[in-house]
């Protein structure tokens, strides 16, 4: 077996726990779930192991590195704002949001702003994170405006305002990379031309591709998910492929940045049971030991959510998970947590709307109105002024909605509370539920009446009405994502309404929940909301805010 020597030997992570939650049998810990799915528990077990996945939710496209101590993954948003989220991590496991790299999507086009609501399914797609020149460094692709960058000192923040590299559409998975001499390059695939892969010099500043530099080092069935690394003098080229058995990993390698790449490795097997963990980062650990983070790249209601798996140099090649009798890598469930810093329990999801800006766990649908939003016209509260959807009526097409991902957890229960003093004839504010299809429990106001309302894919469900100007609205959830709502009047005592609701996947994303305020005759009114409270099962079943 031969290992670069910058890297450590990754050992056999398969280790055995014992479970017992719920009455369940004792499991072993490396098992594959019995159905995709079905983790009782998940990341972090607290005694020196973790469980894929190590966030059983929707980040997406992900991409990592190491600087110092610390590890930085970005994962795409696609519509949603601010863009392309920043986790942090101090070992591989136990992530928080730091941030985001796009404060404002119109600097991408003006198809994402709230009045045009235009690219579902579209809009930030994956990049990949650099550290160079003391600088943090972002580039990433829109399927329809190119590929733009942005750099940063601080991964926190401020990051640049975006720049665009290629004002090209068809573009996809751009990845950067700066060889020793300080010179940068920057490869990426096109996906309207057979997914070729492309390779070129980066302008001194970063900002743009030298065009005659264009060399064509790749192409295969959907080839995409590219990375380059420079390991011991030789440039590897990371990147995955769609096969007849599912998606698979790839590299090749060559002595020079721009090849010939003759020399190619299948890194681990089609795993459609696992939903193919395709996209990530490969990153080492000052230990020496070599991870790989990654999305499974089929996704289901939680949207594409994240595991850790380990990483095995064999002859010079990183086969990712455990490696098989056929010299191909395949998933693993469990591992040793590399040492690092202290447990998170979860990324952040409760908000008490108390601090002068939201938290970074929010993100809006689309590039929100700003001047119909705030939390400092009420303090301890956040306001959502009404306006018109394009059409009426659509929440789809509403602007300002406040959403979050949903955590995959054995039980899920997020409650809000709503001052409604506020609200005029023709709004509508609640909680909602929504990838491709939707769902929603608010409160509709006609003339001077409040009535509760249930809508589910279109079908709309009246209630009673609603008396005072408090009103509490709930969804809870669990490990098969059916959602169900309920109000109160009190916020003690809750009541079921309408028909479950099937969390699903659509547009490329998971189940988003958010809050919502429209006003389908006008701009006007407005609902207060006074918390967002989201408990959920903990990494070892435990509940968590």
């Amino acid at each position: 077996m031969q290992k670069p020597a910058i890297t450590g030997l990754r050992l056999g992570l398969s280790c055995w726990i014992l479970l017992c939650l719920g009455g369940a049998s004792l499991l072993a810990a490396g098992a594959p779930p019995r159905q995709w799915g079905d983790w009782p528990v998940w990341g972090d077990q607290g005694d020196g192991t973790y469980l894929n996945p190590v966030i059983p939710a929707d980040y997406s496209d992900l991409d990592c590195i190491r600087v110092g101590g610390d590890y930085y993954a970005i994962s795409s948003t696609f519509q949603f704002s601010p863009g392309m989220v920043i986790l942090h991590s101090r070992d591989l496991v136990n992530w928080e949001i730091m941030g985001h790299a796009v404060a404002d999507l119109t600097q991408i086009g003006p198809e994402l702003n709230w009045d045009r609501l235009n690219r579902y399914g579209k809009g930030i797609w994956a990049g990949a994170i650099r550290y160079h020149d003391r600088r943090f460094w972002i580039y990433f692709g829109t399927p329809d405006e190119g590929y733009f960058m942005t750099t940063a000192v601080d991964p926190a923040g401020p990051w640049e305002p975006v720049h665009r590299v290629l004002a090209e559409t068809g573009w996809d998975d751009p990845c950067p990379f700066w060889d020793d001499d300080g010179q940068g390059y920057l490869v990426g695939s096109n996906f309207r031309d057979g997914y070729k892969i492309h390779l070129w010099r980066l302008t001194p500043d970063g900002r743009g591709v030298e065009r005659d530099s264009d060399h064509l080092i790749h192409q295969s069935k959907g080839s995409e998910a590219n990375k380059l690394y420079k390991i011991n003098g030789t440039y590897y080229h990371f990147f995955s492929e769609a096969r007849p058995e599912g998606r698979v990993v790839m590299m090749e390698r060559a002595k020079n940045i721009f090849g010939p790449y003759t020399e190619i490795r299948q890194l681990s097997r089609a795993d459609r049971v696992a939903r193919e963990p395709n996209q990530g980062g490969l990153v080492q650990t000052p230990e020496g030991d070599w991870f790989f983070l990654t999305h499974h790249g089929t996704g289901s209601w939680e949207g594409r959510c994240v595991s850790l798996l380990p990483v095995t140099w064999v002859d010079g090649w990183p086969l990712i998970g455990e490696v098989g009798p056929d010299g191909l890598g395949m998933m693993t469930w469990s591992g040793k947590i590399p040492r690092g810093g202290t447990a998170v329990p979860a990324p952040q999801s409760s908000d008490e709307f108390t601090g002068p800006v939201l938290p970074a766990q929010w993100e809006w649908n689309y590039q929100p109105r700003a001047e119909r939003w705030s939390l400092t016209e009420r303090p301890g509260w956040l306001r959502l002024h009404a306006f018109q959807p394009l059409p009426p009526g659509d929440l789809m097409k509403a602007g300002n909605t406040l959403t979050q991902r949903s955590l995959r957890t054995p039980t899920n229960e997020v409650v809000i509370e709503l001052d409604l003093g506020g609200m005029t004839d023709g709004q509508q504010a609640g909680l909602c539920h929504f990838s491709k299809t939707h769902a929603a429990l608010g409160v509709m106001q006609t003339g001077a009446i409040r009535t509760l309302v249930s809508v589910n894919n279109g079908a709309v469900t009246p209630g009673p009405e609603i008396p005072g100007r408090r009103l509490w609205l709930k969804s809870t959830w669990g490990l098969d994502g059916e959602s169900r709502f309920s109000f109160s009047l009190d916020g003690r005592t809750y009541t079921g309404f309408g028909p479950a609701y099937q969390l699903a996947w659509g547009n490329y994303r998971g189940d988003r929940i958010g809050i919502y305020s429209f006003n389908s005759k006008g701009d006007d009114g407005y609902v207060d909301v006074d918390f967002f409270h989201y408990v959920h099962a903990g990494p070892r079943g435990d509940p968590r805010p």
